[in-house]
């Protein structure tokens, strides 16, 4: 917990960690990594339609239905009834294409083959053909691929008896088409491999920012709670012999505090192994906010340094992350004060309610003359840093007079008018 003179302003998140989090959310929250819901057991991307297989199985009935009218009414002067029912019935098949592709496949082939040989109509290689084919190569291998493209052209070669055989003029398009739908599966596979494969890295990298905002919540409780049992320890020590009862008070104290620090601490544990669903634990309590200020001002002044609580302004209720960062910040800065400034010091705390912003200060007088320098991580004041600049707020530390301050400002929105109870 060093104390240097830095500023954090809107819009930036320092520490490396994603603003895309606000304060520590709840374990029903917890994200595993890995794991991206994709709402389709194949993971197929593509317009809304593509999704529904009713919608593809009627779409490519009428299509069918209309080439092979056509096709009829040109060749023959009329429209056989047994034909357009096997049409309808290929595309049928299709209701199952993503539960069996293969299956799917080999079945519309089949009618297209029985098809082609018994109508004189010639060739049929219809839009349930392409659909069976895109999706059979879609999500198989490329040698299953390969052979479901050689079906399908094997498929186009038979023709009814009594018409000539399909020329390389015919042959050639029709083997084009088919790899062509093949080419077209393959490449949409890669690019929704390569989205699942981005979407799991974001969601790995959410949950290690997440995990890294907790290690620095944990630092803060464990910080503040540790350092003022100490302190406590130490004057329960000096007072057993002179003041019995200050010293038992300060032992309650001490116990308390431990206390709180082992329950904050299981709560945060429990944020950690998220995503065991099995282990549903302890249900965490509230979140401490601007209510809890005057519990840790008492345990400061009870831990030996001197502390004043200020409230300006009409106060309000606050967002619960806003109210949050403006408990650690103050927590923090107090756990600074006891270790950089010591007994002798004293210690304003001061909460200002504007009209679009709460705005706190903790500064303190510095240590007595003569007074070791103690040297901190810096963790704390970079959890302050990151925590005010989620919400779009401003943080200054650093030397004021012969003490230190931190000062930090942060937008309310508009709609919160409700007097803070």
């Amino acid at each position: 917990m060093g104390r240097r003179a830095d500023e954090t302003r809107p819009g930036r998140a320092p520490g490396g960690a994603g603003a895309s989090g606000t304060g520590l959310p709840d374990r029903a929250a917890g994200t595993r990594p890995g794991r991206t819901g994709t709402g389709d057991r194949h993971g197929e991307a593509g317009p809304w339609w593509s999704r529904h297989d009713g919608l593809v199985a009627v779409g490519a009935a009428a299509v069918d239905l209309v080439g092979f009218t056509v096709t009829s009414q040109l060749d023959q002067g009329r429209v056989p009834v047994a034909g357009c029912l096997v049409v309808v019935a290929a595309s049928l098949f299709l209701l199952a294409r993503r539960r069996a592709p293969l299956g799917v496949l080999a079945c519309v082939l089949a009618v297209n083959l029985s098809l082609n040989w018994f109508s004189p109509v010639g060739q049929h290689y219809g839009a349930a053909t392409v659909v069976a084919l895109y999706t059979a190569v879609r999500h198989h291998s490329a040698a299953v691929g390969a052979a479901a493209v050689a079906g399908c052209v094997a498929v186009l070669q038979f023709v009814h008896p009594g018409l000539p055989a399909p020329s390389l003029m015919e042959f050639v398009p029709n083997a084009a088409s088919a790899l062509f739908v093949a080419g077209a599966a393959v490449v949409v596979g890669r690019r929704q491999r390569d989205a699942e494969t981005r979407r799991r890295l974001l969601a790995e990298r959410a949950v290690s920012d997440e995990r890294r905002r907790i290690a620095r919540e944990l630092h803060d409780i464990v910080a503040h709670h540790l350092t003022t049992m100490q302190l406590l320890a130490g004057g329960a020590r000096a007072n057993l012999d002179r003041s019995p009862e200050a010293a038992r008070e300060a032992l309650v104290t001490l116990e308390g505090s431990g206390r709180t620090a082992l329950r904050e601490m299981r709560h945060l544990l429990d944020v950690l192994r998220a995503g065991d669903e099995g282990d549903e634990g302890e249900a965490t309590a509230p979140q401490p906010g601007i209510g809890d200020l005057d519990r840790i001002v008492g345990d400061s002044r009870r831990a030996g340094l001197p502390t004043t609580l200020t409230t300006d302004g009409d106060p309000r209720s606050l967002p619960p992350g806003v109210a949050l960062t403006v408990f650690r910040i103050v927590q923090e800065a107090l756990t600074n004060a006891r270790r950089h400034a010591g007994d002798g010091a004293h210690v304003d705390v001061r909460l200002t309610f504007a009209a679009h912003e709460v705005r706190v200060a903790v500064t303190d007088d510095g240590p007595r003359p003569g007074r070791p320098v103690a040297r901190g991580s810096g963790h704390g004041l970079m959890g302050m840093r990151e925590r005010v600049a989620l919400h779009g707020g401003t943080l200054r530390t650093g030397p004021e007079g012969t003490g230190f301050a931190v000062r930090a400002r942060l937008p309310l929105p508009p709609d919160r008018q409700e007097t803070y109870a």
